[in-house]
């Protein structure tokens, strides 16, 4: 049996899974908010629990959104610190391991299927090519599959906190907002839940908005979604709008960097959401607009993930591969 876990700001799922080539078969999977939960290790307890047994597990591999150094992380978006020696608490094993949360969906990517993915640009997809990952949901997650001895590799990054490059008048006026706010606009204060929030402060110019005002924080960016996509709100529309312009852009960055000539892949819990705006094709003018490597970026497969466990999923493809002997 091998453990797997994808550990985000807002949501944790941990899950049981049985061996299975290539794709591992899920036992049983359980979600937990992670800010209910004052550490990792109480939420790893409650698992143990609802599992209600003592469970065998040859493996274990917990994908967390944060930088991963010496078998450590720190959480970049709750104030969590976590080891990979806690899971020994609950299921003692000799292999548990902490990789970046997009290292793990990466590792997801050579086994969903067709029906796990919306097409966005079919492309032609290089069999000897990279490919590369970006995810927008609570924070902003990228990572790269680098083509080694035939097999993508996932190679974690920290990219979703590299600075924003603004490229019209609009967003660098969205970069001085977020340098008083912030000292720096990093492309995750764009490009996730809270970073729409930013945009959406911007179209409104500080102004009063009934889709946001008195609503959690939490809870906001959802709302601006749904008015942005049935035109409700201007200012959530424009706010929309402007955060696809972005998340395409980004993508072409990264597509760019990664030279994704495999598939560029957009994860995380935001794509799925707005799906029909991504569909509009603002996201691929933007995607593309990189001369004078166009033509390279028209022939790069661009994919949703639609898999809203790919995460998970992707931790316990790496758990099996380490169970090997």
């Amino acid at each position: 049996m091998y453990l797997a876990g994808d550990i985000g700001g807002t949501k944790t799922l941990l899950g049981l899974f049985e061996p299975g080539r290539p794709r591992p078969v899920e036992r049983l999977t359980r979600s937990y908010p992670t800010n209910d939960y004052a550490s990792f290790g109480e939420l790893l307890a409650a698992f143990a629990h609802d599992v209600g047994e003592r469970v065998a597990v040859h493996a274990a591999a917990l994908g967390v959104a944060g930088p991963v150094i010496a078998g450590t992380a720190r959480l970049t978006n709750i104030a969590w610190d976590i080891a990979a020696s806690e899971v020994d608490a609950h299921f003692p094993t000799a292999r548990a391991t902490l990789i970046n949360d997009l290292e793990a969906m990466a590792n997801s990517i050579p086994v969903l299927d067709g029906g796990d993915f919306e097409a966005l640009q079919e492309g032609e997809p290089q069999p000897d090519g990279n490919a590369a990952v970006i995810a927008a949901g609570t924070g902003l997650g990228q990572a790269f599959l680098h083509r080694v001895d035939g097999r993508l590799r996932p190679v974690a990054s920290e990219g979703g906190h590299a600075d924003f490059a603004a490229r019209t008048d609009k967003e660098f006026e969205l970069v001085r907002m977020l340098r008083e706010r912030h000292g720096r606009a990093e492309i995750e204060q764009v490009l996730s839940g809270p970073g729409l929030l930013n945009i959406h402060r911007l179209t409104h110019r500080g102004g009063e908005c009934e889709m946001v005002d008195g609503v959690p924080e939490a809870d906001a960016p959802a709302r601006v979604t749904q008015a942005g996509l049935t035109g409700r709100c201007q200012g959530c529309s424009e706010a929309l709008r402007m955060f696809v312009s972005a998340y395409g852009a980004e993508a072409g960055n990264l597509a760019l960097r990664g030279v994704a000539t495999a598939g560029l892949f957009i994860g995380g819990g935001i794509a799925p959401k707005i799906i029909a705006a991504l569909k509009t094709g603002l996201f691929m003018d933007t995607f593309l607009a990189k001369a004078p490597l166009r033509e390279l970026l028209e022939r790069v497969p661009v994919n949703v993930i639609l898999n809203p466990a790919a995460g998970l999923l992707g931790a316990a493809v790496y758990a099996q591969d380490t169970a090997r002997p």
